[in-house]
């Protein structure tokens, strides 16, 4: 069945081109897009590759079919005759981005919950990653057996979309976290040891990517709290079952516990109190990855704050008109700030969180990349993982290693070869932009064009209109 979403953003990407003369083509015109095997140069470009280094001044990069065919200085890579060639002199192309831990289908507008687990409603949120650049999403817990479907479905080609991983339904706690209404098939909430390992093993039939457990109490926000009995146990038996187990944690002692415990991925920051030499050496020694979500404790404040970037066309493209309306309401805003609460609290955590990422990072850990986008209205799907790169330059990491979290430390932690580096072999899942994000991070916002599998697909400017 023909998309009409694809068709209208192919007719505004056509028009655009048309208009501003950013296309210069050679060669074979008209592409069919079933053929797999056509040939696209991007010509006269800046290249960030994703492994930390200096970029690739005046390259070409050589697209055919869905693969990376050649990337080097325009002078020594020989395009085919029959290619379509795009002269692209002053932009930087980069990996698509991967996010390790985002929400699908948890939010609709301003509503929050499992009732939003819905074809539909996934689907306009993977075009909306797609379309920021991010290619790949990591929907870590929280999933009903629709997850599956529809990540096959975006890698045949016939959902529109960010591709998918899944952390499957993930485990919490009776009457403790995650605190948020869940449907059938959701989520996992064993009482004993040997219940969590029945669980385990029931998710290890679907094959996801993750075990995901929720350890924290939200702040004493929850009756109850994940005891070490339970979370040991879906630890041991996911490794039994080949699978890797990314941990929802918030404190520096639960962070200790799960890491002795043998935890693959800390799947947030460590945000009430400074890392240690105990938790660094031990991070080290087992390989343990972190994702910080720095952007996870802001998103409660920033907003009612209404910062000036709130009303860049890059930022209001990703909200739904009841989002918008929301952030726009002065009573809103004054709500939030007014609590006394709100907004210490979470900016206490995140300055917490910014130096134990630069520190965890100078350290040697492996980090990689998340925001817990999707999971509530404020964590906006494809705008917050433009957000995390900018505080993870904040926190003083520079704008390349922010990228490297993004693109290839992100697709090591989930063991993906194919993607999250530009090179000969690779998956043609690109962004390209105007500007030098190496120097100035903000630049990676000023999206021209994403590639996905090869193909051009629609950027921020035609970002689906969410319900």
């Amino acid at each position: 069945m023909k998309h009409p979403l694809r068709h209208a953003w192919g007719r505004l990407l056509l028009a655009g081109a048309l208009t501003t003369g950013l296309l210069a083509c050679q060669g074979r015109q008209g592409l069919r897009s079933e053929d797999s095997e056509k040939v696209t140069v991007l010509r006269g470009v800046r290249v960030i590759d994703g492994r930390g280094g200096a970029p690739l001044e005046n390259a070409a990069v050589v697209i055919q079919g869905a693969t990376l065919q050649r990337v080097g200085p325009v002078d020594e890579v020989e395009v085919p005759a029959s290619a379509m060639v795009i002269e692209l002199p002053g932009r930087t192309v980069l990996p698509g981005l991967i996010s390790n831990h985002s929400h699908l289908g948890m939010t609709r507008g301003t509503d929050s919950g499992g009732q939003n687990y819905q074809r539909d409603n996934i689907a306009r949120q993977l075009t909306q990653w797609e379309s920021y650049g991010v290619t790949t999403v990591t929907s870590l817990g929280l999933n009903t057996p629709l997850v599956y479907g529809l990540q096959k479905e975006v890698e045949q080609g016939t959902l529109p979309g960010a591709s998918i991983l899944s952390g499957d339904q993930g485990i919490g706690v009776p009457e403790g976290a995650p605190p948020m209404k869940v449907v059938e098939h959701q989520l996992y909430r064993p009482a004993t040891p040997d219940e969590a390992r029945q669980d385990v093993r029931e998710t290890a039939s679907r094959h996801p990517a993750f075990v995901k457990v929720w350890v924290d109490d939200f702040g004493g926000t929850v009756k109850n709290k994940m005891t070490p009995e339970v979370y040991t146990a879906v630890i041991d038996e996911a490794h039994r079952q080949g699978l890797r187990v990314a941990a929802h944690i918030h404190d520096l002692e639960d962070a200790k516990r799960l890491v002795a415990a043998g935890v693959d991925v800390l799947a947030h920051g460590v945000r009430d109190r400074e890392v240690d030499a105990e938790l660094v050496d031990a991070m080290k020694a087992r390989g343990t990855w972190y994702i910080p979500t720095l952007g996870l404790n802001e998103s409660f404040y920033i907003y009612a704050e209404g910062p000036a970037w709130m009303a860049d066309p890059f930022f209001r493209r990703a909200l739904s008109p009841d989002l918008a309306r929301q952030l726009d309401d002065p009573a809103w805003r004054a709500s939030v700030l007014e609590d006394g609460k709100t907004a210490p609290v979470n900016k206490q955590a995140l300055t917490i969180n910014l130096k134990n990422v630069k520190t965890l990072h100078d350290a040697g850990v492996r980090i990689g990349f998340g925001t817990d986008s999707g999971a509530t209205p404020v964590r906006i799907p494809g705008f917050a993982e433009h957000r995390e790169l900018k505080l993870l330059t904040e926190a003083g990491l520079t704008p390349l290693q922010a990228i490297q979290m993004a693109t290839a430390n992100a697709a090591e932690l989930l063991g993906l070869k194919d993607r999250g580096v530009i090179e000969a072999g690779r998956r043609a899942d690109l962004v390209v932009v105007q500007g030098n994000p190496s120097t100035n991070i903000d630049d990676l916002s000023r999206i021209e064009s994403v590639w996905h599998r090869g193909k051009q697909v629609p950027g921020p400017t035609a970002a689906p209109t969410q319900e």
